[in-house]
């Protein structure tokens, strides 16, 4: 599985983007997709994930701000991000989480894209 973000970049507080993430290889409808972000000096953390069914989940601290959404159809995940502040910079990354009878799950990452949100 291979995974391409894009769309990181450079905005004011209050401000929006949107994150792209392509997703190539053999992988299962079924896995679970999302993004985390790590922050300067911080551990990776979750941000939010989306089912194949289109369930989603978010971070407290993102809820109501952004909005993740998945197309099957072109293998891409979505992340929506609004009123961006500046807490929120941090390179962000795809996830892809392939899940298995009768194994531990195995993450798969992309390369991360840089989202600094200046006051």
């Amino acid at each position: 599985v291979q995974l391409q973000a894009s769309g990181g970049g450079l905005v004011q507080a209050g401000g929006s983007l949107r994150l792209s993430c392509a997703a190539s290889g053999r992988y299962f409808r079924s896995d679970v997709m999302g993004w985390y972000r790590q922050g300067p000096g911080k551990e990776r953390e979750l941000v939010a994930t989306v089912s194949d069914g289109g369930s989603t989940n978010y971070a407290d601290s993102v809820n109501g701000r952004f909005t993740i959404s998945r197309d099957n159809a072109k293998n891409m995940v979505y992340l929506q991000m609004n009123n961006l502040k500046v807490e929120d910079t941090a390179v962000y990354y795809c996830n892809l989480k392939e899940t298995r009878p009768l194994r531990a799950p195995v993450d798969y990452w992309g390369q991360g894209t840089q989202v600094t949100v200046s006051s």
